[in-house]
């Protein structure tokens, strides 16, 4: 462990504002302040903190739909971010994008997608970047496994091998593909275990431990820094959620989400930090009050906000 207090906390409060963050706007959704649809990231927040910490402002990144852990792990605004999912014109897509599209390209954040797997080749095209102006940046690529089923997975690997660009491909195998269980549609035991199919390594974790993931990062992220070309990081975690805000979630076992609460990743870490690393109750808890109060602001932030003018409507669309 070679980790210092300072950056211990900061890995638990990158996870306590990622949930707190997802909670309220399921509260706010459900209240209908929020339009569209919703698919929130609780239950993974292990795998951004662990990732996204290590990343410098140039770093770049690709998400998915379920994209506000990575954003907020980044350094987005969670004011904004919050304004966003309103369609607030003080969103930092101006209102334009929503939850499903969440960006801010000053912070490395090419964007959050709605298309499965299409964050895949944008991040490899953001690497050939960095490789041709030797900036020693690296792109991270965020999927699920239902995603390394796509033609986005095999052509980006595929890519990122023949130019052997700093880029880290990583899985959140969160054990769904939207409603289908990773059973039904993965023939292979690991995505990690297609790596070798493109001659550069695969590597697991365990998703639900932000340490785990924060060492394995760290080992994937100094190899494609250093020019040895992409790794592919699967990390094992859990859909808390159903696929989107609403899902009667039908095709899950029967108290599956109860047993996997027992290991609440954000809890568990807090408990590490008490017991293994001597951090006080006390600093814990008044981080957590530090999150309430950012929260509390984001969401004051985004009610009282403006709409966008509607003589904005064309602005900043390719037409």
């Amino acid at each position: 462990m070679d980790l210092d207090r300072a950056q211990l906390m900061r890995l638990y409060r990158t996870m306590r504002l990622i949930r707190r963050f997802e909670e309220t706007v399921s509260g706010l959704f459900a209240e209908g302040h929020i339009p569209g649809f919703l698919h929130l990231y609780i239950g993974q927040e292990a795998v951004a903190a662990g990732i996204c910490t290590q990343l410098d402002r140039e770093d770049t990144i690709t998400s998915t739909h379920r994209g506000h852990g990575h954003c907020i792990a980044k350094g987005a605004d969670v004011r904004r971010m919050m304004a966003e999912l309103f369609g607030k014109s003080t969103g930092c897509c101006r209102g334009k994008g929503g939850s499903m599209h969440v960006a801010d390209v000053s912070l490395g954040i090419l964007g959050a997608n709605g298309i499965v797997g299409a964050g895949i080749p944008i991040a490899v095209g953001a690497a050939l970047t960095a490789k041709i102006r030797g900036t020693g940046k690296i792109a991270v690529a965020f999927f699920g496994e239902g995603a390394a089923g796509t033609g986005y997975f095999h052509e980006g690997l595929n890519l990122a091998a023949v130019l052997k660009l700093p880029v880290v491909f990583v899985c959140e195998s969160n054990q769904y593909a939207e409603f289908t269980p990773r059973s039904r549609h993965l023939p292979v035991e690991t995505v990690a275990s297609r790596a070798s199919a493109y001659g550069f390594p695969g590597m697991t974790a365990d998703g639900n431990d932000v340490l785990a993931v924060y060492y394995a990062f760290r080992e994937a992220a100094a190899r494609a820094r250093g020019g040895e070309g992409p790794v592919l990081l699967e990390c094992f975690t859990r859909r808390w959620s159903g696929h989107y805000e609403g899902d009667p979630q039908r095709y899950r076992p029967a108290g599956e989400v109860e047993e996997w609460r027992k290991d609440d990743p954000v809890a568990s870490f807090a408990v590490r930090l008490r017991e293994r690393h001597g951090i006080a109750a006390e600093e814990i808890e008044a981080v957590d009050s530090d999150v309430e109060r950012e929260i509390a602001e984001a969401v004051r932030f985004a009610k009282e906000s403006p709409l966008p003018d509607p003589s904005e409507l064309l602005e900043h669309v390719y037409v």
